[in-house]
């Protein structure tokens, strides 16, 4: 690598993430393929059946494994994993209404239409009393920060970190895409038996996509919380679901675009 700073020019090695093409089947059937950084695989295929509202239990999964021979030659990249569902668990549905190629920018693409990702909620957030406050919320990008440990060697990661109401880091997950970091840690909740995700606070490195919303609300997670922007169909979701959602999250600012009661604040309008 060509290096320069203030005119200077040097070469120097450079330390880049990884992203790689993951391969999520179903009973041997392919489902999705994400681009994703590897490292927690079974937690984000976990996460993605979560979101997606195939399954809500630990119990739902009999097993995730590597797929052997995922190569022409036999051998296995590690980019193709099979998950076993229990029986009576319904498979979703893959017609034509559906795209499940996602990328490690945008998450799922080409829904058929706004309804079909309003997916129903298998544990509502409108009525989860959680409260803290907005002090305990600005100190929690700095505890996230601190603990991404890829991200000081590459600057090229999300990260997603879940924390208690009183700001206990519970679980923090690294991806080259925003929407996988999510489902990492949805998916760690999911296999240690976590779900719902009630009274908990999710901090998100980049913007608050609509898909990220809807991620939280699928987990029961009712407060999200941004370093960066939300979309305007994320407010609208959050607000329908009875999300509390956060933007902006720098320093001692924030913007609180929905459910500020769940931080002492009154709804309102300047």
């Amino acid at each position: 690598m060509v290096n320069l700073r203030d005119g200077a020019r040097r070469i120097r090695p450079d330390t880049l993430v990884t992203e790689e093409p993951l391969e999520i089947r179903l009973g041997g059937r392919p489902l999705t393929v994400t681009m994703r950084t590897p490292g927690d695989d079974f937690d984000l295929a976990a996460g993605f059946l979560v979101s997606e509202g195939v399954v809500r239990r630990t119990e739902e999964i009999v097993s995730i494994r590597y797929c052997a021979g995922a190569t022409d030659d036999g051998s296995n990249t590690y980019n193709v994993l099979d998950v076993a569902l229990a029986p009576g668990v319904a498979l979703p549905d893959t017609s034509l209404q559906r795209n499940f190629y996602t990328t490690s920018s945008c998450g799922v693409c080409g829904k058929a239409s706004l309804d079909a990702v309003r997916t129903v909620a298998s544990w509502p957030v409108r009525d989860d009393p959680a409260a803290l406050g907005p002090q305990l919320l600005t100190a929690l990008p700095d505890r996230l920060r601190a603990r991404q440990r890829v991200f000081d060697r590459t600057g090229g990661l999300h990260a997603s970190g879940l924390f208690g109401l009183d700001g206990a880091l519970r679980c923090v997950r690294e991806d080259v895409g925003r929407h996988n970091a999510v489902d990492k840690v949805v998916g760690w909740a999911l296999r240690s038996g976590r779900l719902p995700l009630s009274g908990s606070v999710l901090v998100v490195s980049g913007r608050a996509s609509f898909e990220l919303v809807q991620k939280a609300v699928m987990a029961g997670i009712p407060v999200l919380a941004a370093v960066s922007a939300p979309s305007s169909l994320a407010v609208d979701l959050a607000a329908e679901s009875g999300l509390t959602l956060v933007g902006f999250l720098r320093g001692s600012s924030m913007n609180v675009y929905t459910g500020a009661h769940r931080l002492g604040l009154s709804e309102g309008r300047a």
